[in-house]
């Protein structure tokens, strides 16, 4: 199989699950995304409109951004999702948005951190702090991120939901510091919430193994600095994100979400030259440690990611060479000293 445009892309994110289904069905009342305008959003509410569709679930599915870009809210909004228009740092619109029983958090800001933290810090640390008070009532699902956790050992299976943080960086320390406050929020309220540890979600318009096709396709030097990732295709993540409210918590549960497999970038882009026909160059000396994560107790829950690497790479390959859209929102995965 070969996603041939951004339309065949749209419908295989969405695509439902029978656990997803049955998770939803558990849990009760409407589901509010806040933050629905970013790279995630849009494919994470058109997947739970068509899994509430096909389970014939009494829920709604709303969210809430700036949508700076209207053609995303009026395709949502053809879709059956009801959005809501307006900056959530602004409280008096925060305040105005609807009670919701489970909501899912994915504001947030990572590019451009630099030379803008105050920014990042306000949204990534202040604003979590006034969501919490808002829907105090509610469960809710946190995005975060696995850039709280070190560098660890390339030939360790990662850093699971117990190893202790250690950000490098503005845009990790404000990571944690949106998970710390949410933490507060949710022992203070007895609020239910899970903290969802993303790293490296990948659909074929952005993300490592587009990242490192187009190089190999453009025939540009993979640095291989950064020796290993672990990445999830994003409609796995967003599965794993909506049935993550099944698994809310007082104190707040902790979650990892990343593929199972240890990927070699320089193994990645070899294979990416076989598809492509093209030869590749690498540059730098591969380093003992690496951001990894250990996904195994989201495994545990939920079960393994059902798209696997080998189809991810086969269809990024194709995608990049018949010149697929790319959001040109790079995942700067080679970045050690956590500037973005």
């Amino acid at each position: 199989m070969k996603i041939q445009n951004v339309e065949d892309l749209e419908a295989k994110l969405a695509e439902t699950t029978p656990g997803l289904i049955d998770d939803l069905r558990s849990v009760e009342g409407d589901i509010m995304i806040l933050g629905l305008g970013g790279k995630m959003g849009p494919s994470l509410a058109k997947l739970a409109v068509n899994a509430i569709r096909e389970g014939g679930l009494d829920k709604k599915v709303l969210g809430a951004s700036r949508f700076s870009n209207k053609a995303v809210r009026d395709e949502l909004e053809a879709y059956g999702v009801q959005t809501l228009a307006g900056d959530l740092l602004d409280e008096d619109f925060l305040q105005g948005l609807p009670d919701c029983k489970n909501v899912i958090f994915m504001a947030g800001n990572k590019f451009g951190t630099s030379g803008n933290e105050h920014f990042t810090w306000a949204m990534n640390a202040y604003l979590p702090g006034r969501v919490a008070e808002k829907y105090k009532d509610s469960r809710i699902v946190v995005f975060s991120s696995g850039n709280i956790y070190p560098f660890m050992p390339v030939d360790s299976s990662g850093a699971d939901e117990a190893t202790p943080p250690s950000p490098i960086g503005e845009y990790a320390q404000s990571c944690l510091g949106r998970e710390r406050v949410f933490e507060h929020f949710a022992i203070k309220n007895a609020t239910p919430m899970l903290i969802f540890r993303l790293n490296y979600a990948v659909d074929l318009r952005y993300g490592v193994l587009c990242e490192v096709a187009k190089a190999v396709f453009e025939q540009r030097p993979i640095d291989i600095t950064t020796a290993y990732v672990n990445v999830i295709w994003q409609g796995d993540a967003n599965s794993y994100a909506l049935r993550s409210l099944r698994y809310c918590k007082t104190p707040p549960q902790r979650l990892n979400c990343t593929g199972p497999e240890l990927i070699s970038i320089e193994g990645l882009a070899r294979k990416f030259g076989e598809l492509m026909g093209k030869p590749v160059e690498f540059t730098g000396t591969p380093a003992p440690t690496a951001l990894l994560n250990d996904a195994s107790y989201s495994f545990d829950l939920m079960g393994r990611p059902r798209t696997g690497l080998d189809e991810l790479v086969e269809w990024t390959a194709h995608w990049v060479m018949n010149g697929g859209e790319d959001l040109g929102k790079p995942t700067h995965f080679q970045q050690r000293k956590g500037n973005f």
